[in-house]
């Protein structure tokens, strides 16, 4: 699914955007750092600039690749498999959590499992709410096109804040801060462009002569809502962002 081409064309604010939760994170000279989900590691660099040495895993072959080329250390592996053991302080992650909602309890204990004790993890990424006027518009299109549970085909977990909280806590981390806030983002390009860039999995399940009409409609919905007479698209993201630290 995932092209680094498509996604620095697509999608460069999200890097940009990250860059508050990366000064949250602070990283220090000499720490070693995890980037949980890095993509193609624009913010994994600034990591290293700031001195530190960093290891990012992503699952994607091509944001590996493209992580590689600017020299930092990628690994492609499933964030809800991790093998490291108490071998980092501090993990980080923007954008990117939200994508793991297969195991998302594993994900975090595996994290956990990586940080020496009084590690750091802190991180952002879609909360509850988040583009919720492009996802109601996905699944009543889907549904309009004969699939039975268009909810199935989600790839995204947004929780609330006292969910994530709870799960945090059981994963082994003492919970220092975590809000809710919306972030409404003007994109770079089109509704289209965002959603061949990250809505593919909704798509997967319609034959290919379905697709293009289904993109049609969907960006046709929330059009008068997220765009302007300019043609200028402002999605309704809502962010989750917190900073926990191992027991």
């Amino acid at each position: 699914m995932w092209k680094a081409d498509r996604y620095a064309t697509h999608a460069p604010f999200v890097p940009l955007l990250g860059v508050p939760v990366l000064e949250l994170l602070n990283p220090q000279p000499g720490e070693r750092i995890l980037d949980v989900g890095c993509g193609d590691a624009v913010l994994s660099d600034k990591i290293r600039e700031a001195g530190a040495s960093v290891v990012g895993i992503d699952s994607s072959p091509d944001m590996v690749e493209a992580a590689k080329r600017l020299g930092v250390d990628a690994r492609l592996a499933d964030a809800a498999d991790l093998k490291f053991e108490a071998e980092f302080d501090a993990a980080f992650s923007n954008a990117a959590l939200h994508w793991m909602n297969r195991d998302p309890d594993a994900v975090l204990k595996g994290v956990r499992r990586a940080l020496r004790p009084g590690g750091r993890f802190v991180g952002e990424f879609g909360g509850h709410g988040n583009v919720a006027a492009v996802t109601v518009a996905l699944l009543a299109v889907l549904s309009k096109h004969g699939i039975n549970d268009p909810s199935a085909l989600n790839p995204w977990y947004f929780p609330a804040p006292a969910e994530y909280r709870a799960k945090l806590e059981r994963a082994g981390f003492d919970v220092e801060s975590i809000e809710l806030f919306p972030r409404p983002t003007i994109l770079p390009t089109d509704m289209h462009g965002w959603l061949e860039t990250f809505a593919e999995p909704f798509f997967q399940a319609l034959p290919s002569s379905d697709r293009a009409g289904a993109l049609h409609d969907v960006i046709g919905l929330p059009k008068p809502a997220l765009c302007d007479a300019e043609g200028r698209w402002t999605v309704d993201y809502v962010r989750l962002r917190f900073v926990a630290r191992a027991k």
